[in-house]
């Protein structure tokens, strides 16, 4: 039935979009001038779409509409940003009372205007600063359709009231308790003032919802400050909540695609680990905290509750201490909404896919002093490998206090308990894929282990974020962090293939005999100040943070009968026990670090870190009772500079470092040093479009040293004389191009080589790197007319061939794919269906290294989403 379902919404969907071939009509409607004048002077006229209306305001100060070149003197007020910290929507006799909560309304500028049946205020020198994102309520009261209050650009705020038949009427108060506030009175409470009316009824609403834009103007990742991208020497991508919604990926590394970052050698199904500039990234963070379980042996992260995922790419040790120098990838979560929101979500998919979930938020109190989201699913799926099936289960309760004006207190927790049949996915054999047999090749659903291996794991967050302002200018922050991992597997793995007969291969089994466990704390405190020297001013960061992670291992090994890849024969007997660990590591690390952000002038930015790490590593092999303690220390500095010879363009050059411990000594009984990363960059980035589109094009080379290669003096021992290099291009672009119209792209040229080793060939590439990467993902949503919330996207991605290990053995083809899809959204309802790879390419991920071991991607999939919000 699910099937005869899946191919009725596909006819239905392509049916309805190709019977327009023609965008709906569009044109302007005369602008009527108006004059604004306060105290007898006269600031500007203003030009708007239909008559303007002023409303009477008890607050006639407020109404500023200069334009800032035209009036210098007035340049300072305007490029001082209020932070907008709250949003408040309360009902009156009349409609409704909007409150934008600052510290300063005073400094406000506001620029009204309306736009058919909306009402627009701009507000040029304010910004919000809310951690759910922008704000969205809609119909508030009969009469009102949607309230939203979103950054329009980085020191630009919009407020846009929509009235169901006209603009409705608004008035503005201050008050020095609340803030600015918006006395909104809808169309059918009022009579209506006269107005000129073009000679023809035009629709000039041509925009998809606001809350559908792809480009995100700020970042927090590259600084933890909240500053616009254009204002961050480095190439930063930000991968919206939106373009998660149009593609419904099943794992982060589906995320991570719009970004060119690729997956590492392990399954998607199983780790999310990834290569970021010809470099391994493990440095995965949780809302800014650093989060050893989001990669690595942990399963693949849930994404029920990811808001966005910021990708800062080059070393960043400056601000994240221990870290791999590729780049930072982020994921920012859900926080609690002022106003109630309901969601409900069902997937259904190819190999059985099902998940359910749940989105629910809102206040607790009346005041809204309190508020909570829940965010929670629950999926099972099989997979296109014999044997696979998946049990997941994963919940997320915030809450959010707001304890008093300039005091914010939120606790969020995550559990998660997946349960899974195989270890390390679908891993194939090089042999009997893209390499030559004389047997043939194995099917792609062959799995090489057997159907009774299986890989559980119970993961546990909890944490806290307090902030307090003690002014406009200063403010503190403080975040931790505890998780807890625990691990149960049973994993059959290839060792080797038999070259007599080019198909039968070699086999272990690896158990815990008890539960692995894994324990993190991490705990970050700083500062944030903005002050003047003279005419110069800063944006001063200093703080400090914690880490410590602890495991404890048990792991036993076996012998498992050969297999015949071609006829294998599962279920025989086990061999011998011949290998058993039990292992302990503690990780310590404590890191101080000051940052200073300085404008010397609007187009003339400077940015210069440094940090100072103490690290230490104990282990301790408990059964031979053999422990050992290394300690270390570094210094990361970081600096850049940003010109802007137009407003549009950002011209920057970097130079940054990051560091990495490395454990172990050479034969003299040395502890070897840290791995350093070392970055130089340029590039420019410019915004399109009146601020809509945001493209990046960065230049880079990036050297990592103190590598571990062989003493060639004594083969028993190593020495820390090899090195890699990574150059490359990168361009990127996120945001739209004409209304409803969103793309998001990249394309980056990475030549990775080893330079210096023992072991190694001398220029050999880097293993896993792919020289070209490039992805594009794009969608069009009808924003009136009779198609209006229908729309469809299409998406493509190509990763060149790489080398499987650093001896270049044998290559690993390249492949492109295409991605669709079709959906319809109105109002409180919206369907959608995703096609993955849709022309069922056959292609290969990633690799094992030298047991050739190979992991194929997933073939053709369809999905369809059905999702209500209240």
């Amino acid at each position: 039935m699910f099937i005869r379902l899946k191919y009725t919404v596909i006819c239905w969907l392509i049916s309805v979009i190709s019977l327009t071939l023609a965008n709906p009509a569009y044109s302007e409607q005369p602008l009527v001038k108006k004059t604004l004048v306060r105290s007898g002077e006269v600031f500007k006229e203003i030009q708007t779409l239909n008559q303007l209306q002023l409303p009477k305001t008890n607050a006639s100060y407020l109404w500023r509409v200069p334009r800032q070149n035209d009036f210098p003197e007035l340049s300072q007020a305007i490029t001082d940003v209020v932070l907008v910290t709250d949003v408040q929507v309360n009902s009156t006799d009349k409609g409704i009372e909007l409150i934008l909560v600052t510290a300063n309304s005073q400094k406000l500028q506001v620029l009204p205007k309306t736009e058919g049946n909306s009402y627009i205020a701009d507000i040029p020198n304010a910004k919000l600063q809310l951690r759910s994102g922008d704000f969205r309520q809609s119909k508030p009261v009969a009469g009102i359709t949607e309230v939203t209050v979103a950054n329009l650009d980085a020191n630009t705020l919009r407020v846009t009231v929509t009235g169901e038949a006209s603009a409705p009427a608004v008035e503005l108060f201050d008050s020095t308790k609340e803030g600015l506030v918006f006395g909104v009175t809808p169309s059918t409470f009022t009579a209506q003032q006269p107005t000129t009316e073009p000679e023809k009824p035009i629709e000039l609403n041509v925009t998809a919802p606001p809350d559908t834009n792809y480009r995100i103007p700020d970042a927090t990742t590259a600084t933890k400050t909240d500053t616009p991208l254009r204002d961050i020497p480095a190439s930063v991508q930000v991968i919206p909540q939106q373009v998660i919604e149009d593609q419904q990926p099943r794992n982060l590394i589906g995320i991570l695609k719009n970004a060119g970052v690729i997956q590492n050698n392990f399954s998607s199904r199983i780790a999310d680990t990834f290569f970021i500039r010809g470099f391994r990234a493990r440095n995965v963070y949780r809302n800014g905290v650093k989060d050893r379980f989001a990669a690595g042996a942990a399963l693949s992260s849930s994404l029920t509750n990811i808001d966005r995922v910021e990708v800062v790419r080059g070393p960043n040790s400056v601000i994240y201490g221990q870290v791999n120098p590729g780049g930072i990838i982020n994921i920012v979560t859900k926080k609690p909404l002022s106003q109630p929101y309901y969601a409900i979500e069902v997937r259904r998919g190819g190999y059985e896919l099902f998940q359910p979930s749940l989105d629910l938020s809102g206040p607790v109190t009346k005041d809204g002093s309190l508020s909570y989201r829940l965010n929670t699913s629950y999926r099972t799926a099989e997979d296109f490998t014999d044997f696979y099936n998946e049990k997941r289960f994963f919940v997320s309760p915030v809450v959010n206090w707001r304890i008093g004006k300039n005091t914010n207190l939120t606790f969020d927790s995550e559990y998660e308990d997946i349960q899974q049949s195989l270890g390390t996915g679908s891993e194939q054999i090089a042999s009997a894929t893209i390499l030559p047999n004389p047997n043939g090749k194995i099917p792609i659903n062959r799995y090489l282990g057997e159907p009774t291996d299986f890989f559980n794991r119970q993961l546990n967050r909890y944490n806290y974020n307090l902030e307090h302002r003690f002014n406009d200018n200063w403010s503190i922050s403080n975040s931790f962090q505890a998780a807890f991992l625990t691990l149960d597997l049973r994993e059959t793995a290839v060792t080797s293939l038999l070259e007599a007969d080019n198909r039968t291969v070699e086999r272990t089994q690896t158990i815990f005999p008890k539960p692995t466990e894994y324990e993190a704390y991490t705990i970050d405190t700083h500062v944030i100040g903005d002050f003047n020297t003279g005419s110069i001013k800063h944006k001063l960061l200093a703080g400090f943070d914690l880490f410590r992670q602890t495991q404890s291992i048990n792991i036993l090994r076996r012998a498992v009968a050969p297999l015949d890849v071609f006829n294998p024969v599962y279920g025989q007997p086990l061999g011998d026990t011949f290998g058993r660990l039990d292992l302990y590591f503690r990780d310590d690390a404590l890191g101080f670090y000051l940052q200073d952000q300085v404008t010397f002038a609007n187009n003339l930015k400077l940015l210069v870190g440094g940090r100072y790490d103490l690290v230490e590593n104990e282990f301790a092999n408990r059964i031979a009772s053999t422990a050992s303690v290394q300690s270390d220390s570094a210094f990361s500095p970081r600096v850049g500079i940003v010109y802007q010879p137009i407003a549009p363009v950002s011209l920057y050059a970097s130079y940054s470092r990051s560091f990495e411990q490395v454990t172990g000594a050479d034969k003299n009984d040395s502890l070897f040093k840290p791995q350093l990363g070392t970055q130089y960059e340029v590039g420019v980035k410019t915004d399109l479009f009146d601020n809509k589109l945001s493209a990046t094009l960065a230049l880079y080379q990036l050297t990592l040293t103190n590598i571990v290669t062989t003493d060639p003096t004594d083969p028993d021992f190593d020495v820390q004389t090899g090195e890699q290099r990574s150059r490359g291009a990168e361009l990127s672009v996120t945001g739209e191009i004409l209304p409803g119209w969103n793309v998001i792209g990249f394309y980056g040229y990475t030549d990775a080589r080893v330079i210096k080793d023992n072991d190694i060939p001398i220029g050999n590439r880097v293993e896993g790197v792919s020289k070209h990467v490039a992805s594009l993902w794009t969608t069009y949503t009808f924003g009136t007319g009779s198609l209006k919330g229908f729309g469809g996207g299409i998406g493509f991605n190509y990763v060149g061939d790489q080398m499987p290990d650093n001896l270049d053995t044998y290559t690993i083809p390249s492949y492109f794919l295409t991605d669709a899809a079709l959906y319809y959204r109105n109002n409180n309802f919206s369907i959608g269906l995703n096609l993955n790879n849709i022309f069922n390419v056959r292609y290969y991920e990633a690799s094992f290294d030298y047991l050739q071991r190979i992991i194929p991607g997933r073939p053709y999939t369809a999905q369809l989403t059905v999702k209500w919000e209240f």
